[in-house]
């Protein structure tokens, strides 16, 4: 049985969808960030950059959510595109795409905006500006294809939507809606059974994530702010 190590964050959930999805059987662990639950030593034995999520799969150790959709796609032949070179050029670039342009501005706008001692103009425009521009291209991709690698639904539509659910808190209330095509894929996973389950994780595994963000919870979340003091 897979051992998934999860929180309810957008980069965890993309891993809870397919596995539901793909109707795998796993066990959900949770690592509170809140509590400091990634620092502790036997999770960074599994994890050394002390992030949610990992999945442990017998002697295998995966962690970065975009290493383990493609681990899992292709352990178990789900939701991949065809197996050439065409195909798998258009996967590794959407996907890396997200890995390096969706989650990273998605993560700094929503830091910046809501959660940074101070609120610096420069740094808030920079962040929404290329949120913004990320989605976007997003949008821009799917108004000729109905999923994000043309006719067929698969780990990177997964990516897309674990960052996608977040985009309000990224950019602002009512940014969904701008983008036609990007809400139509949110809508289709949203309608999914798995998606369901993947959102309930927590609850249907009587998890009880902490929810404030007190001054314990800040050293353990954003250790760098120790060095201001």
């Amino acid at each position: 049985m897979i051992k998934f190590y999860y929180n309810t964050g957008p980069n965890p959930m993309k891993i809870a969808l397919f596995l539901e999805e793909a109707n795998l059987d796993y066990e959900a662990i949770p690592i509170d960030t809140r509590k400091g639950e990634q620092h502790k030593n036997d999770y960074l034995k599994i994890n050394p950059n002390a992030k949610a999520p990992t999945i442990v799969d017998g002697d295998n150790i995966i962690f970065d959510s975009n290493a383990i959709l493609l681990y899992l796609g292709e352990k178990t032949n789900k939701f991949m595109p065809n197996n050439d070179l065409k195909s798998k050029s258009e996967l590794y670039s959407w996907l890396m795409f997200v890995a390096t342009g969706i989650g990273p501005y998605s993560g700094q706008s929503v830091h910046f905006q809501h959660m940074a001692p101070e609120k610096i103009k420069y740094a808030i425009n920079r962040y929404t500006y290329e949120a913004e521009r990320h989605y976007n291209i997003l949008n821009n991709r799917l108004e000729k294809n109905e999923y994000m690698l043309g006719n067929t639904y698969t780990i990177v539509d997964m990516a897309v939507w674990g960052w996608t659910r977040m985009i309000e808190k990224v950019i602002a209330v009512g940014e969904l809606d701008k983008r036609k095509n990007l809400k139509r894929l949110m809508d289709y996973i949203n309608a999914r059974p798995a998606s369901k389950k993947a959102e309930n994780i927590a609850k249907i595994n009587k998890h009880n994530f902490k929810i404030e963000i007190d001054e314990d919870a800040s050293k353990h979340m954003f250790p760098q702010n120790e060095r201001l003091k």
